[in-house]
């Protein structure tokens, strides 16, 4: 998988399977809507990054895995057919196409479901965990997007996919060969922040997380920065349920608390365990705890006694020393910062830099950055842009092939979905876009916002760089901000401070 452009390969043959359209993409993977020519089925093709291919431990690790997870003979676990190496190194998953939303889309479509659906879904899924779990495999990104609903009606039949990546339980933590995180942030274990030792109750967890959204219709923690949502996992409480659904009966809470524990060890033991007392605290029941397990009351605050002490006092402490190579970063010292007001055509004010150059142009956007010229030569002609200079500093001064892009856009629809964003986007930068994130969730200057991530490649010499950008909803017209970096250049930390100091003058 040679190609830049993702979609250079519909149409194409990979390993016997015609390529006909993408239908997600992650981090690590694309994938595709195929038909296997052999046998004239449809099917959901995964394509790694070539990038991970290069690793031959990776190589056999992956394919180890896969097979392992396609022996798994269970009806909530995505069919694997295959999973190998092209001839030219291309390494791909073919699975069981299933032609229905994932949680995320109905989530987003529907908002909270209805308590009969969350009891009827989230059995299946901790099903599948568990048998996962009896094979050795964590699965360590439960999420949404990774649950899928085929059918509509009473009938729905949930799948659990995105198995086979470097996932077995002797694997330390969330971290790949290269020392990336699997996982996302949002639905993150404690223990994997803090780079432990995990097993199954790492995906309970994340279980636990998704059925709160699905509940509440909001994330258990909800923050404006990575930083800030970390620190939530590690160290803080989600507000109770019975309080932002109050038909829910409070033995809920107790519950969500208890799967939700820092600890691993103060966790259920199983998903089903978990899933099972849900649906006994959502019916009223009053259920019984198995023999030996603590009273869900104590799940809501530190127990006494020393050891209970001890216990609150190590995650305490676990979690600060986690945070603090972060902090470290994110509160670097000495950086001169200025602000910049906006102008009436492009009302968007924020901090930045004193070594980059604010540039207004007319009345459709502003650029900032060490480069401004440059980058505002190519954010200006989109269609016909000339990437030449702004090659020639991605190759010779990386460090200064960064700044931000911000603009009000009355096309953009900040709640319209990563594809709907990157076909906006595409309209509006130049060279070729690919967003590659979910859509998440934050506030920007006070405002309802969407962050993605992405990047923008020169069509004719391959040029290339990464962006995070942010969709604003605002009363007048939506805005859009792009921080950009050459590859492998993005800072964290300056993008999540450069959104913190974003305000909206009145216009």
């Amino acid at each position: 998988m040679t190609a830049v452009n993702e979609r250079a390969l519909i149409g194409q043959e990979v390993a016997g399977y015609r390529v006909e359209d993408i239908i997600g993409k992650g981090g690590m993977a694309v994938v595709y809507l195929a038909v296997d020519s052999r046998l004239n089925r449809r099917v959901a093709l995964k394509i790694l990054n070539p990038l991970l291919g290069e690793d031959d431990r990776f190589r056999q690790r992956f394919v180890l895995e896969s097979r392992t997870v396609a022996s798994i003979d269970h009806p909530n676990i995505i069919p694997i057919y295959e999973a190998d190496s092209a001839e030219d190194g291309t390494l791909y998953i073919a699975m069981r196409y299933v032609d229905g939303p994932d949680l995320r889309r109905l989530f987003y479509d529907r908002g909270p479901m209805p308590i009969s659906q969350v009891n009827r879904i989230f059995a299946q899924v901790a099903a599948a965990l568990d048998t996962a779990h009896a094979h050795d495999l964590i699965h360590r990104d439960v999420k949404p997007a990774n649950i899928l609903i085929a059918g509509h009606t009473e009938g729905d039949h949930a799948y659990l996919t995105d198995f086979g990546i470097t996932k077995h339980r002797t694997s330390i933590s969330g971290l790949t060969q290269t020392n990336q995180f699997i996982g996302t942030p949002r639905y993150m274990s404690p223990e994997q922040i803090n780079k432990e030792h995990i097993d199954g109750r790492c995906d309970q967890y994340g279980l636990a997380c998704v059925v709160y959204e699905a509940l509440a219709g909001r994330l258990p923690f909800q923050r404006d920065n990575e930083i800030a949502l970390l620190w939530a996992h590690l160290a803080e409480s989600p507000t109770p349920l019975s309080t932002l659904r109050p038909e829910l009966p409070m033995e809920v809470d107790g519950v969500m608390a208890r799967a939700l524990a820092k600890s691993p060890e103060q966790r259920y033991d199983t998903c089903t365990q978990f899933v099972a007392e849900l649906r006994d605290a959502i019916s009223g029941q009053s259920y019984q705890l198995s023999q030996g397990a603590r009273p869900v009351k104590e799940s809501k605050a530190p127990r006494s006694g020393g050891r209970g002490i001890l216990i609150g006092a190590g995650v305490a402490i676990v979690a600060i020393i986690a945070l603090l190579g972060i902090l470290a970063t994110f509160l670097r010292g000495g950086d001169t910062w200025v602000p910049y007001e906006g102008t009436a055509a492009v009302p968007i004010g924020f901090e930045h830099p004193d070594d980059w150059t604010p540039r207004p142009h007319a009345d459709v956007f502003m650029v900032a950055s060490p480069k401004a010229g440059e980058f505002d030569a190519l954010f200006a002609t989109p269609v016909t842009a000339d990437w030449a200079a702004v090659n020639e500093i991605i190759k010779d001064a990386p460090e200064e092939a960064t700044g931000i892009y911000a603009q009000t856009l009355d096309t953009l629809d900040p709640r319209g979905g990563a594809q709907q964003l990157q076909e906006t986007l595409q309209s509006s930068l130049p060279g070729t876009v690919n967003v590659y994130s979910e859509v998440v969730q934050v506030l920007v200057g006070g405002k309802p916002a969407v962050r993605l991530e992405g990047s923008i490649t020169d069509p004719q010499r391959g040029g290339k760089l990464e962006f995070t950008g942010w969709a604003v909803e605002r009363a007048d017209e939506p805005a859009l901000m792009i921080y950009f970096c050459a590859p492998g250049r993005c800072d964290d930390a300056l993008a999540n401070r450069l959104m913190r100091s974003v305000s909206f003058p009145a216009s």
